[in-house]
């Protein structure tokens, strides 16, 4: 523009902080033909201003795929495996080997090596390579020669040094150490007996000559063993403390403790028919413990130094409280449901078919069995906690077609193996696992409404949509011992966090593990991940036909090598990983505009 004034200065912290940006000021002087007759000024001025922010632009996109290894094949496809990130780089340090179908990226590279290709095709806006590229003559699916750059290019982990992740990795084999339950006191005693010809320490409380019913007025009730007979029905008045010393047995028609404190020695069995007990605690010490029938608790604690067998379809129904057990094995067909308190079983939890235990918010502790486990679960059985921390020293295994949910809370500590075959939800926070993480089958995918508690689980999870998944995290990062491995058309959604929690989640890390054991993902598995997994050390492999995809979000591996095989799909839609990865080096800077 002729005779305009120009003016330029370097804004800072514009548009963000640290930012810089060129703020350009045009103005010019023009006629006003009205002037004279009005008696204004002959000219006016008019002008106009832009900003546009200066940044540095590397020669490349950052990698979303990275292989760390230096040897032939670090990242390599084969057998119609294919590599699709358009808007970030695939990346290894040493030799990129396209044996398979596609590898399609905003660049490929291969930092010190050599590109190779086969009969598949190569799509980027450039191929970098410090030694050679390999392709057959005949093959022109591939980039021109113009887009060819024959130079080193430096690449590096770039979470190498991260404070996060040491600290993360110091808390791997660590749980929360369990209390050790004990009995509760009670003396010896005379044994009341409730049946048809009673001893003289019952009778008086018959509801009349010939009754089967019995009512016991409230009081402090010092017994030896409690037996009711067959037909007999029991009723005991809230108020009341009842010390069992050598054992309760029922075989009545009806036992109904109201709000009573209930402390046993010796043995428990509901009978058939079951119990019902009001509010108060309950507290069982040593002997065999059964819960048969329906049985029903107010609210309360309840603490049985036992371990507590539950199956044939009965029931055991908890109000809120602390709930706290030596072992708790549920099956055939049977449940057990627990308010809010804490949740605490010190050797550890069996849930066979069909069979369900679920219970509300509160701190879970978890202990193991002989076998190691903490958490097992049978086919169809399933396990739903509410949100709380949460602390299991040993594994947690679930077969095909169970379910189990695990509470947000800042750090899961799992001192073992997971190894989920049937569906889980994951709701936020970090999992910490001493050993391997495997998800083996798929089919049995969320939603599910539990039949007890008429609680939905599934449909979303953190706003995120969970239907038609088999394991579902969101919000989640792993910091493992072993590795990720995925087989047996596993349909899975991990999504990592988009902000750090002290102590917990890692922003953008999904997975993070300095194991050297191979991981693999094969058989069918399809993924969606949004994060990073990160496994400097380790060979990924993926095969079988798995996908491993993004969902149009951001998707990046860090492995050793990388591989995708026998018709394995992996994908990101990374337009930019700066936050995560460094890049690879200055190209000058460029001038974006912003207004």
């Amino acid at each position: 523009m002729q005779d305009a004034d120009v003016h330029a200065e370097l804004v800072h912290d514009f548009p963000n902080s640290g930012d810089q940006a060129v703020k350009v000021v045009v103005t010019k002087q023009l006629p006003f033909i009205l002037a004279r007759i009005v008696g204004a000024p002959a000219n006016f001025t008019v002008g106009s201003e832009a900003v546009a922010v200066v940044s540095g632009e590397q020669p490349f996109a950052p990698p979303c795929f990275l292989a760390l290894s230096s040897g032939n094949d670090a990242l390599r496809t084969s057998g119609g495996g294919t590599f699709d990130a358009p808007d970030c780089s695939v990346a290894a340090v040493g030799q990129v080997n396209n044996a398979g179908s596609l590898i399609r990226a905003s660049d490929i590279i291969s930092g010190a090596g050599q590109i190779r290709n086969d009969w598949g095709t190569l799509t980027a806006s450039s191929l970098r390579f410090a030694t050679d590229f390999s392709n057959p003559s005949w093959n022109s699916a591939v980039p021109a020669a113009d887009k060819r750059v024959n130079q080193s290019t430096a690449l590096a982990d770039p979470w190498a040094d991260n404070a996060d992740l040491a600290s993360a990795r110091s808390l791997i084999g660590t749980f929360t150490a369990i209390p050790n339950l004990a009995n509760p006191t009670t003396t010896s005693a005379s044994n009341w007996d409730f049946n048809w010809s009673p001893a003289a320490n019952v009778a008086g409380f018959r509801a009349g000559s010939g009754s089967s019913t019995y009512n016991v007025p409230a009081g402090n009730y010092t017994i030896g063993q409690l037996n009711v007979a067959g037909g007999i029905t029991v009723n005991f008045a809230s108020g009341s403390t009842i010390t069992i010393n050598n054992g309760f047995s029922n075989g009545g028609s009806s036992v109904v403790f109201g709000d009573v404190n209930l402390f046993v020695n010796g043995g428990f069995n509901s009978g058939s028919s079951g119990v019902r007990i009001g509010k108060g605690t309950l507290h069982i010490g040593s002997g065999t413990v059964n819960f048969s029938g329906t049985n029903i608790k107010g609210d309360g604690d309840v603490i049985v130094n036992a371990t507590i067998t539950i199956g044939g379809g009965s029931s055991l129904r908890m109000g809120n409280g602390q709930h706290m057990f030596r072992s708790l094995s549920i099956s055939g067909g049977s449940f057990v449901v627990a308010g809010t308190g804490n949740f605490q079983v010190n050797e550890g939890i069996d849930v066979g078919g069909n069979s369900e235990l679920s219970f509300g918010n509160g701190n879970v502790l978890i202990g193991p069995r002989a076998n190691g486990n903490a958490i097992s679960l049978a086919g169809s059985g399933r396990m739903f906690m509410g949100d709380g921390t949460f602390s299991a020293n040993g594994h947690i295994v679930t077969q095909g077609g169970s379910r189990i949910r695990f509470p947000a809370t800042t750090n899961h500590l799992i001192n073992g193996n997971m190894t989920i075959a049937g569906s889980a939800l994951f709701d936020a926070g970090r999992y910490t696992i001493a050993g391997n993480f495997t998800n083996g089958t798929g089919g049995t995918v969320w939603p599910f409404t539990s039949p007890h508690t008429g609680i939905t689980w599934g449909q979303t999870l953190n706003g995120v949509t969970a239907s038609g998944f088999d394991m579902v995290g969101v919000d989640v990062t792993f910091v493992l011992s072993g590795t990720l491995n995925l087989a047996g058309g596993a349909r899975t959604k991990l999504i990592a966090p988009s902000s750090s929690v002290p102590g917990g989640q890692i922003r953008e890390m999904l997975l993070h593990s300095l194991t050297s054991a191979n991981t693999s993902w094969t058989a069918g598995a399809q993924s969606i991940f949004v994060g990073t997994v990160h496994v400097p050390n380790s060979n990924l492999t993926m095969s079988g036909g798995s996908t491993n995809l993004s969902a149009g979000q951001c998707f990046t591996v860090i492995a050793n090598t990388i591989a995708a095989t026998g018709g394995a799909a992996a994908g990101s839609a990374c337009r930019t990983m700066e936050e995560a990865y460094g890049g690879g080096g200055s190209g000058g800077d460029v001038i974006r505009l912003v207004r």
